[in-house]
């Protein structure tokens, strides 16, 4: 499958989105674009950088060879997304706001010091992007609780409710493969991506040897 999207991930990073893609790409047969695909594929960056400085992207080429989308950036582009593939499922996944806050601390929102520094001018960008499409005042929990909750509810009223899928990790497969009119897998749903995962994999300290 290539050029065109079947899932639109819209729910933002920490809320099962690298267990949502394992599970899209194992369902559709073809890749899932998450924040990891940006790191191992650094090509996509000065596209990525120009969507996050409001320039034009060619979507379809940009996303070229991928069934779906879930987590950071293309979360934040979820208009432009469907925009260039209106037949497509959103799939909008939530938790607790404040457990999703409290994850999200502990991982994303202290990795920029973590990262090598090639990188550096997609996280300038990436923080742009939050500034400017959600939030980036990260030590400020009732700001980035607010910024949550109101992307998701800009999620909620954007799509048409046919197109939209609003789904808790928890749930499973089920609702996902309903959606997509596929059979439930006979394995379990995956399960990955916790705190302490994310931490090793950036080299960020184990949360207790941090003082």
């Amino acid at each position: 499958m290539t050029g065109r999207l079947a899932v639109i991930g819209a729910g933002v990073g920490r809320t099962g989105t690298q267990s949502l893609k394992i599970a899209l790409e194992h369902l559709l047969g073809a890749p899932c674009h998450h924040m990891t695909e940006v790191f191992g594929n650094p090509d996509q960056i000065p596209s990525w950088i120009d969507a996050a400085k409001g320039r034009p992207v060619d979507w379809t080429a940009l996303l070229s060879g991928y069934a779906a989308t879930a987590d950071w950036p293309g979360a934040s582009f979820w208009r432009e997304l469907l925009d260039a593939n209106p037949g497509a499922l959103v799939v909008l996944s939530v938790r607790d706001a404040g457990a999703w806050y409290r994850s999200a601390a502990q991982t994303l929102f202290d990795i920029f010091d973590y990262l090598p520094p090639e990188f550096e001018p997609w996280m300038d960008a990436l923080r742009r992007l939050l500034r400017d499409r959600f939030c980036d005042r990260f030590d400020d929990q009732d700001a980035m609780i607010g910024a949550y909750l109101r992307h998701n509810a800009e999620v909620r009223q954007g799509v048409p409710a046919d197109q939209l899928l609003e789904w808790r990790p928890e749930e499973g497969w089920e609702p996902i493969c309903a959606r997509l009119g596929l059979p439930v897998p006979a394995i379990p749903f995956p399960a990955v991506n916790s705190i302490a995962e994310f931490r090793a994999e950036f080299g960020m300290p184990s949360l207790a040897a941090t003082p």
